[in-house]
C-alpha cells in the first residue's frame, strides 16, 4: 500500500508540475503579446481552469486580446462588464465591447447588443436598433434572436405591428425545439386569430409542443381546450392531466381548475383532500375563487378538518379583495364562532401576504391550515 501511494504521489506531483509549466508558458506568451494566449489565459482565470479563479486577471488578459481585435475576447470582456464579475456592472463598457465584437460578425455579441438596445442598458433605449441587431442574428439562425424578433413584430416595437411576421419568426424559432415560449406564442396567435384566421386545432398543436417541454401557460391553455372541446375532442381526463402539469409549476389558475375537477370528480376520482390542497395553493397566491372554495371546505369539513377560524380567515381575505359573496358566507358561519375566534381569523387575514414562488407556497400548505 505504501509503495502504491508513493507512486501515485509522484505521478500527482509530476502532473501538477506539468500543469504549472504549461500555465507559465501560456502566461509568458500572453505577456509577450500573443493574442491567442491572452484569450486562453483569460478563460482559465475566469473559470478557474488549471489556475485559481481570478476575475481581475481574467479581465486583464481578455482586454489585452480584445484590444488586438479578437472578437471572442471582446465578447467575453463585455459579458464580464455586464455581469459585474470583476467590478460593479458597467453597461456602457459592456455595450462598447459588444459593439466591437458585433461589428466583427460575432452572432452572440450582435444578439446581446440588440438586447442592450431593447432594455436601454448602457445606451438610450432604441427598439429600431434592437430590431436591426436581432434581425442580423436571426438571419443567421439563432433561435433566441428569431424569437425576440417575432416578439418585436407582435408588440409593434421598433417595427410596425405585424402578426404574420411575428408568426414567421416564432415558427423559425420553434423549429429549434428548445424554445417552448416561441411555440406557445405561436399557439396564442392561432388561438386568437391574429395575423390569420383563428385555427384552434393549430393552436392546440403548438400549445401541446410547448407544454411537452414544460411550459406552464401552454399546458394550462391546452387543458382549457380539452375541458371545452375546442380544437381537440372534449376530454376531462386530458384536461386534468395538463392542469396538473401547469399546477405543479405553480400556475394558480391551473391549481384552481384542477381543484374543481377533484371536488366534482370530473376526469379524476373525486378527492376532497386533493381539492383542498390545490385550492390552498391557488388561494395562497391570491386566487379569489380558490379562497372562497377553500373556505367552504373548511366550513364543511370536506377534505380537511372542520375549522371555522380558517374558513373565516379565507373569506375575510376574499372580502377585502372585493369579492361580494365572501361577506354573506362569513355571516353564515359567524354564529357558530366565538368573538375570540372571529378576532383571531381577522388577525390571521391581516397578517397574510401572497406567497412568492412555488416552494414558498408549498411550504405554507405543509406547515399550517
Amino acid at each position: 500500500m505504501k509503495r502504491a501511494f508513493g507512486v501515485a504521489l509522484v505521478v500527482f506531483e509530476l502532473c501538477c508540475q506539468a500543469a504549472a509549466d504549461e500555465s507559465t508558458e501560456l502566461r509568458n506568451k500572453a505577456l509577450a503579446g500573443d493574442a491567442s494566449a491572452q484569450l486562453s489565459l483569460g478563460e482559465k482565470y475566469r473559470v478557474g481552469l488549471g489556475l485559481t479563479a481570478d476575475p481581475a486577471e481574467a479581465m486583464r488578459f481578455y482586454k489585452l486580446a480584445a484590444e488586438q481585435d479578437i472578437a471572442e475576447a471582446q465578447f467575453a470582456l463585455a459579458e464580464m462588464y455586464r455581469l459585474g464579475e470583476a467590478s460593479p456592472p458597467d453597461y456602457q463598457e459592456a455595450v462598447r465591447w459588444y459593439r466591437r465584437a458585433a461589428e466583427k460578425g460575432l452572432p452572440e455579441a450582435q444578439f446581446n447588443l440588440g438586447v442592450m438596445y431593447d432594455n436601454g442598458q448602457g445606451v438610450a433605449q432604441d427598439y429600431s436598433e434592437a430590431v436591426r441587431w436581432y434581425r442580423i442574428t436571426a438571419e443567421k439562425g439563432m433561435a433566441d434572436a428569431e424569437y425576440n424578433l417575432g416578439l418585436m413584430y407582435a408588440l409593434g416595437k421598433g417595427v410596425n405591428q405585424d402578426y404574420q411576421e411575428a408568426a414567421r419568426w416564432y415558427r423559425r424559432a420553434a423549429e429549434h425545439r428548445d424554445l417552448p415560449q416561441a411555440e406557445y406564442n405561436l399557439g396564442v396567435l392561432y388561438d386568437r386569430g391574429q395575423g390569420f384566421a383563428a385555427d384552434l386545432q393549430e393552436a392546440a398543436r403548438w400549445y401541446r409542443r410547448a407544454a411537452e417541454q414544460g411550459h406552464a401557460e401552454a399546458a394550462f391553455n391546452l387543458a382549457l381546450m380539452y375541458a371545452a372541446g375546442q380544437g381537440v375532442p372534449q376530454d376531462h381526463a386530458e384536461a386534468a392531466r395538463w392542469y396538473q402539469s401547469a399546477a405543479g409549476q405553480g400556475q394558480p389558475e391551473a391549481q384552481y381548475n384542477l381543484a374543481l375537477l377533484y371536488a366534482e370528480g370530473q376526469g379524476v376520482v373525486r378527492n376532497y383532500s386533493l381539492a383542498a390542497r390545490w385550492y390552498r395553493l391557488a388561494a395562497e397566491q391570491g386566487e379569489l375563487d380558490a379562497q372562497l372554495n377553500l373556505a367552504a371546505l373548511y366550513a364543511g369539513g370536506k377534505g380537511v378538518a372542520q375549522d371555522y377560524v380558517a374558513s373565516y380567515q379565507w373569506l375575510e381575505l376574499a372580502a377585502r379583495a372585493g369579492e361580494p359573496d365572501a361577506r354573506k358566507a362569513q355571516e353564515s358561519i359567524a354564529g357558530k364562532m366565538t368573538s375570540e375566534q372571529i378576532d383571531r381569523a381577522r388577525a390571521l387575514a391581516g397578517a397574510w401576504k401572497p406567497c412568492r414562488g412555488k416552494l414558498e407556497c408549498e411550504e405554507r400548505v405543509q406547515l399550517r391550515p
